[in-house]
């Protein structure tokens, strides 16, 4: 197995509380709820977004891929950013070249530890982005942290998720409810 997905998690259990505590998770609906609120179904292996604007402004369909992760391409500042949808995550992270490409500048005398990986302390900064969008979902103002070195993508945590009504994840799909 490669350090880089188990440093990944650890990195992201460790953000867990830290610029989103509290947070509640949405419960599934039933299958009554679902019937009755107009839910289209969708075919199994299914792997393209799916929008329907039927739930209450839009829904975000995301299948998950074969390495069992949900991913989805973010708008962030106008710049597009292929990021792993990371419930466990406290908040947004970017990689190095994910930030470096948005336009944050850093230096090693900014990075300060906010956690520890599987290789020892994690060395990142806060940030904030003004603007990101998955698929219609809009938040301003998300705090995020960028840690240069140890993660191999981006992630989507808590800090934009908590801004989504609601988050479901039902076997192989991921819905994302504006």
């Amino acid at each position: 197995m490669k350090a880089g997905p188990i440093s990944t998690l650890i990195v992201s259990v460790l953000l867990v509380g830290w610029l989103a505590p509290g947070l509640k998770t949405a419960r599934e609906p039933t299958a009554e709820e679902l019937a009755s609120a107009g839910a289209p179904s969708f075919a199994p292996g299914r792997i393209d977004l799916v929008h329907d604007e039927r739930w209450q402004g839009g829904q975000v369909v995301l299948p998950r891929q074969n390495d069992g992760h949900f991913y989805t391409d973010a708008m962030i500042d106008g710049e597009r950013v292929r990021m792993l949808v990371d419930t466990g995550a406290s908040a947004v992270v970017l990689t190095g070249a994910d930030a470096e490409a948005l336009g944050f500048a850093w230096n090693e005398a900014d990075l300060k530890p906010i956690g520890r990986g599987a290789s020892g302390t994690v060395n990142g900064l806060k940030v904030k982005i003004e603007r990101m969008e998955v698929d219609g979902i809009e938040a301003q103002g998300v705090e995020a942290a960028i840690i240069p070195e140890g993660l191999d993508v981006s992630l989507l945590g808590q800090s934009f998720l908590s801004k989504v009504q609601s988050v479901q994840i039902n076997g192989d799909e991921m819905r994302l409810g504006s």
